[in-house]
């Protein structure tokens, strides 16, 4: 896979979990902040994915 198509893919994950859980805990929350929880929530797996890659790194 392509670094385009996990970032697709993670982008549509991080907007599903985003709905859901604003819908949730926030039923009544604005679109601004659920794009945002979005956000958040895609930089969050490439955050993850960095320290992965980081502590796989050390010997």
């Amino acid at each position: 896979m392509t670094q385009f198509q996990i970032f697709i893919i993670r982008a549509i994950l991080g907007a599903v979990f985003a709905v859901v859980l604003s819908r949730l805990f926030y039923p009544d929350a604005n679109l601004i902040y659920v794009a945002g929880l979005g956000v958040i929530l895609v930089g969050l797996a490439y955050f993850a994915e960095y320290l992965r890659n980081k502590k796989k790194q050390q010997p």
